[in-house]
Protein backbone atom coordinates (compact mmCIF):
# COMPACT_ATOMS: atom_id res chain seq x y z
CA UNK A 1 0.00 0.00 0.00
CA UNK A 2 2.84 2.40 0.84
CA UNK A 3 4.70 1.70 -2.40
CA UNK A 4 1.54 2.16 -4.48
CA UNK A 5 0.75 5.32 -2.52
CA UNK A 6 4.13 6.74 -3.53
CA UNK A 7 2.87 6.38 -7.12
CA UNK A 8 -0.46 8.05 -6.28
CA UNK A 9 -2.25 4.74 -6.85
CA UNK A 10 -4.84 3.41 -4.37
CA UNK A 11 -4.85 -0.26 -3.34
CA UNK A 12 -8.01 -2.34 -3.36
CA UNK A 13 -7.77 -5.49 -1.22
CA UNK A 14 -9.91 -8.42 -2.38
CA UNK A 15 -10.16 -11.85 -0.74
CA UNK A 16 -10.91 -14.87 -2.92
CA UNK A 17 -11.18 -17.71 -0.46
CA UNK A 18 -14.39 -19.21 -1.87
CA UNK A 19 -15.77 -19.89 -5.32
CA UNK A 20 -18.40 -17.18 -4.84
CA UNK A 21 -15.75 -14.62 -3.86
CA UNK A 22 -13.54 -15.64 -6.78
CA UNK A 23 -16.34 -15.19 -9.31
CA UNK A 24 -17.44 -11.85 -7.87
CA UNK A 25 -13.89 -10.50 -7.73
CA UNK A 26 -12.84 -11.57 -11.22
CA UNK A 27 -16.02 -10.12 -12.72
CA UNK A 28 -15.36 -6.83 -10.93
CA UNK A 29 -11.73 -6.75 -12.07
CA UNK A 30 -12.58 -7.65 -15.67
CA UNK A 31 -15.13 -4.84 -15.86
CA UNK A 32 -12.30 -2.30 -15.97
CA UNK A 33 -12.25 -1.07 -12.37
CA UNK A 34 -8.52 -1.77 -11.81
CA UNK A 35 -5.28 -1.31 -13.73
CA UNK A 36 -3.67 -4.56 -12.61
CA UNK A 37 -3.58 -7.25 -9.95
CA UNK A 38 -0.98 -8.46 -7.45
CA UNK A 39 -1.82 -11.97 -6.29
CA UNK A 40 -0.64 -12.74 -2.75
CA UNK A 41 -0.66 -16.08 -0.91
CA UNK A 42 -1.41 -18.16 -3.98
CA UNK A 43 -1.99 -21.90 -3.96
CA UNK A 44 -1.07 -24.37 -6.69
CA UNK A 45 -3.08 -24.05 -9.92
CA UNK A 46 -4.96 -21.11 -8.40
CA UNK A 47 -8.20 -20.61 -10.39
CA UNK A 48 -8.01 -16.86 -9.69
CA UNK A 49 -4.76 -16.63 -11.65
CA UNK A 50 -6.22 -18.75 -14.45
CA UNK A 51 -9.22 -16.42 -14.66
CA UNK A 52 -7.04 -13.30 -14.72
CA UNK A 53 -4.80 -14.71 -17.46
CA UNK A 54 -7.82 -15.76 -19.53
CA UNK A 55 -9.29 -12.26 -19.26
CA UNK A 56 -6.00 -10.55 -20.16
CA UNK A 57 -5.68 -8.68 -16.85
CA UNK A 58 -2.13 -7.44 -16.07
CA UNK A 59 -1.12 -9.70 -13.20
CA UNK A 60 1.96 -10.45 -11.11
CA UNK A 61 2.39 -12.67 -8.08
CA UNK A 62 4.04 -12.13 -4.73
CA UNK A 63 5.61 -15.58 -4.40
CA UNK A 64 5.96 -18.20 -7.11
CA UNK A 65 2.55 -18.82 -8.77
CA UNK A 66 2.69 -22.62 -8.77
CA UNK A 67 1.46 -23.94 -12.09
CA UNK A 68 1.75 -20.53 -13.80
CA UNK A 69 5.47 -19.71 -13.45
CA UNK A 70 5.86 -19.35 -17.23
CA UNK A 71 2.75 -17.24 -17.71
CA UNK A 72 2.98 -14.33 -15.25
CA UNK A 73 5.79 -12.45 -13.54
CA UNK A 74 6.52 -12.85 -9.87
CA UNK A 75 8.78 -11.79 -7.02
CA UNK A 76 9.99 -14.37 -4.54
CA UNK A 77 12.77 -15.00 -2.13
CA UNK A 78 15.04 -17.97 -2.78
CA UNK A 79 12.76 -20.31 -0.83
CA UNK A 80 14.74 -23.52 -1.33
CA UNK A 81 18.17 -21.94 -0.93
CA UNK A 82 17.11 -20.03 2.19
CA UNK A 83 15.68 -23.17 3.80
CA UNK A 84 18.83 -25.08 2.91
CA UNK A 85 20.95 -22.43 4.60
CA UNK A 86 18.89 -22.66 7.78
CA UNK A 87 19.09 -26.46 7.87
CA UNK A 88 22.84 -26.37 7.23
CA UNK A 89 23.11 -24.01 10.19
CA UNK A 90 21.16 -26.43 12.39
CA UNK A 91 23.14 -29.45 11.20
CA UNK A 92 26.37 -27.70 12.21
CA UNK A 93 25.15 -27.57 15.82
CA UNK A 94 22.69 -30.44 16.32
CA UNK A 95 22.43 -34.13 15.50
CA UNK A 96 18.82 -34.81 14.46
CA UNK A 97 17.03 -32.05 12.56
CA UNK A 98 13.33 -32.23 11.71
CA UNK A 99 10.99 -29.93 9.80
CA UNK A 100 7.47 -28.60 10.11
CA UNK A 101 6.43 -27.69 6.57
CA UNK A 102 3.83 -25.26 5.32
CA UNK A 103 0.95 -26.42 3.11
CA UNK A 104 2.28 -28.42 0.18
CA UNK A 105 0.13 -26.55 -2.35
CA UNK A 106 1.98 -23.28 -1.61
CA UNK A 107 5.42 -22.21 -2.88
CA UNK A 108 6.77 -21.84 0.65
CA UNK A 109 5.48 -25.26 1.63
CA UNK A 110 6.94 -27.01 -1.41
CA UNK A 111 10.23 -25.17 -1.80
CA UNK A 112 11.22 -24.91 1.87
CA UNK A 113 10.72 -28.67 2.14
CA UNK A 114 12.87 -29.06 -0.98
CA UNK A 115 15.63 -27.01 0.67
CA UNK A 116 15.40 -29.15 3.80
CA UNK A 117 15.62 -32.33 1.73
CA UNK A 118 18.69 -31.06 -0.15
CA UNK A 119 20.43 -30.00 3.07
CA UNK A 120 19.74 -33.32 4.77
CA UNK A 121 21.01 -35.38 1.83
CA UNK A 122 21.45 -39.02 2.85
CA UNK A 123 20.16 -38.16 6.33
CA UNK A 124 16.70 -37.29 4.99
CA UNK A 125 14.05 -39.36 6.77
CA UNK A 126 10.28 -39.04 6.39
CA UNK A 127 9.87 -39.62 10.11
CA UNK A 128 11.49 -36.21 10.68
CA UNK A 129 8.87 -34.44 8.55
CA UNK A 130 5.55 -33.10 9.86
CA UNK A 131 3.14 -30.76 8.09
CA UNK A 132 1.41 -27.56 9.15
CA UNK A 133 -0.83 -24.93 7.55
CA UNK A 134 1.04 -21.77 8.68
CA UNK A 135 -1.18 -21.37 11.75
CA UNK A 136 0.13 -21.29 15.32
CA UNK A 137 -2.05 -24.27 16.26
CA UNK A 138 -0.71 -26.41 13.42
CA UNK A 139 2.87 -25.69 14.51
CA UNK A 140 2.08 -26.88 18.02
CA UNK A 141 0.38 -30.04 16.76
CA UNK A 142 3.16 -30.86 14.29
CA UNK A 143 6.01 -30.49 16.78
CA UNK A 144 4.19 -32.71 19.28
CA UNK A 145 3.90 -35.29 16.50
CA UNK A 146 7.63 -35.06 15.76
CA UNK A 147 8.67 -35.40 19.41
CA UNK A 148 6.40 -38.40 19.91
CA UNK A 149 7.63 -40.08 16.73
CA UNK A 150 11.31 -39.22 17.14
CA UNK A 151 12.31 -38.76 20.80
CA UNK A 152 15.92 -38.25 19.63
CA UNK A 153 15.10 -35.06 17.70
CA UNK A 154 17.14 -32.12 18.99
CA UNK A 155 16.34 -29.41 16.42
CA UNK A 156 13.41 -28.46 14.23
CA UNK A 157 13.16 -26.04 11.32
CA UNK A 158 9.63 -24.63 11.27
CA UNK A 159 8.60 -23.12 7.93
CA UNK A 160 6.99 -19.97 9.38
CA UNK A 161 7.45 -17.89 12.50
CA UNK A 162 3.80 -18.17 13.48
CA UNK A 163 4.00 -21.97 13.42
CA UNK A 164 7.31 -21.76 15.28
CA UNK A 165 5.64 -19.73 18.04
CA UNK A 166 3.07 -22.50 18.39
CA UNK A 167 5.83 -25.11 18.40
CA UNK A 168 7.73 -23.27 21.16
CA UNK A 169 4.61 -23.08 23.33
CA UNK A 170 3.93 -26.80 22.82
CA UNK A 171 7.51 -27.73 23.69
CA UNK A 172 7.31 -25.67 26.89
CA UNK A 173 4.12 -27.58 27.76
CA UNK A 174 6.05 -30.83 27.23
CA UNK A 175 8.71 -29.66 29.67
CA UNK A 176 11.36 -29.18 26.99
CA UNK A 177 14.12 -26.63 27.36
CA UNK A 178 14.78 -24.53 24.25
CA UNK A 179 17.43 -24.83 22.91
CA UNK A 180 18.92 -27.16 25.55
CA UNK A 181 16.64 -30.11 24.74
CA UNK A 182 15.49 -29.05 21.29
CA UNK A 183 16.32 -26.03 19.13
CA UNK A 184 13.60 -24.27 17.12
CA UNK A 185 13.99 -21.99 14.12
CA UNK A 186 11.43 -20.23 11.95
CA UNK A 187 11.08 -18.39 8.67
CA UNK A 188 10.00 -14.80 7.79
CA UNK A 189 11.29 -12.72 10.74
CA UNK A 190 7.72 -11.85 11.63
CA UNK A 191 7.24 -9.15 14.26
CA UNK A 192 6.65 -11.83 16.90
CA UNK A 193 9.99 -13.59 16.27
CA UNK A 194 11.95 -11.40 18.69
CA UNK A 195 9.30 -11.72 21.42
CA UNK A 196 9.00 -15.51 21.74
CA UNK A 197 10.64 -17.18 24.74
CA UNK A 198 13.43 -17.63 23.85
CA UNK A 199 13.66 -15.19 20.89
CA UNK A 200 13.46 -17.02 17.58
CA UNK A 201 16.30 -17.71 15.16
CA UNK A 202 14.78 -17.27 11.70
CA UNK A 203 15.23 -16.34 8.05
CA UNK A 204 14.39 -12.70 7.38
CA UNK A 205 12.42 -11.92 4.23
CA UNK A 206 13.16 -8.47 2.72
CA UNK A 207 9.49 -7.46 2.72
CA UNK A 208 10.06 -3.82 1.80
CA UNK A 209 12.17 -4.74 -1.21
CA UNK A 210 9.66 -7.42 -2.24
CA UNK A 211 6.91 -4.78 -2.20
CA UNK A 212 8.93 -2.40 -4.36
CA UNK A 213 9.84 -5.10 -6.87
CA UNK A 214 6.34 -6.54 -7.22
CA UNK A 215 4.87 -3.07 -7.87
CA UNK A 216 7.67 -2.34 -10.36
CA UNK A 217 6.95 -5.54 -12.26
CA UNK A 218 3.22 -4.86 -12.31
CA UNK A 219 3.77 -1.35 -13.69
CA UNK A 220 5.89 -2.88 -16.45
CA UNK A 221 3.20 -5.38 -17.39
CA UNK A 222 0.55 -2.62 -17.43
CA UNK A 223 2.79 -0.66 -19.80
CA UNK A 224 3.15 -3.64 -22.15
CA UNK A 225 6.44 -5.17 -21.03
CA UNK A 226 7.01 -8.94 -20.98
CA UNK A 227 6.57 -10.62 -17.62
CA UNK A 228 9.72 -11.08 -15.53
CA UNK A 229 10.85 -12.89 -12.39
CA UNK A 230 12.84 -11.49 -9.46
CA UNK A 231 14.39 -13.83 -6.87
CA UNK A 232 15.72 -12.22 -3.69
CA UNK A 233 17.91 -13.60 -0.87
CA UNK A 234 16.77 -14.05 2.72
CA UNK A 235 19.00 -13.33 5.73
CA UNK A 236 19.74 -15.67 8.61
CA UNK A 237 18.96 -13.94 11.92
CA UNK A 238 20.49 -15.70 14.91
CA UNK A 239 18.71 -15.44 18.25
CA UNK A 240 18.56 -17.62 21.37
CA UNK A 241 16.23 -20.41 20.19
CA UNK A 242 19.01 -22.22 18.28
Amino acid sequence: AEVLGDREMPMLLMVSGTEKERKRNTEYIASGHVDGVIVVSSHKDNPVIADLIAKGIPTVSCGAPLGFEDQIGYVSIDESGSARRMVDYLKSKYQTVGIVTGPLDTPGGVQRLEGYRLAMGDDYDESLVAHGDYSRASGALAVRELVARRPDIDAVFVASDLMAAGAIAALHDLGKNIPGDIAVTGFDDHALAASTTPPLTTMRQPFERIAHEVVRLLMGVIEGEEHATVILPAQLVERESA
